[in-house]
């Protein structure tokens, strides 16, 4: 097998493309609201750990309240809540 054969594309994550974000969808209805809130929680608790994990933030005990609320002013994201900072330190601690 020739050696150019061998060679694999570029994954789209090493090219330098543009972040073009997923487009939203409509929720299911007829769940009660405090499922709503709970998975807008997830998200947004997952896009600010994300964030955090870009900016070099890699360990729960390096992600206080105030550098999370930093990083969601910075995104331009509504200020999280105590709870919510608490998911995003949990989503760095269980990610590995």
């Amino acid at each position: 097998m020739p050696a150019a054969a061998l060679k694999t594309k570029p994954l789209a994550t090493q090219l330098n493309l543009p972040y073009v974000p997923v487009q939203k969808r409509a929720l299911p209805p007829g769940r009660p609201r405090d499922w709503y809130i709970t998975h807008n929680r997830r998200l947004k608790a997952m896009r600010l750990a994300i964030a955090l994990l870009d900016s070099g933030v890699y360990l729960p005990s390096q992600a206080r309240d105030e550098k999370i609320r930093n990083t969601a002013r910075s995104l331009g994201i509504h200020p999280p809540s105590d709870t919510t900072c608490h998911m995003v330190r949990a989503f760095m601690r269980y990610s590995r």
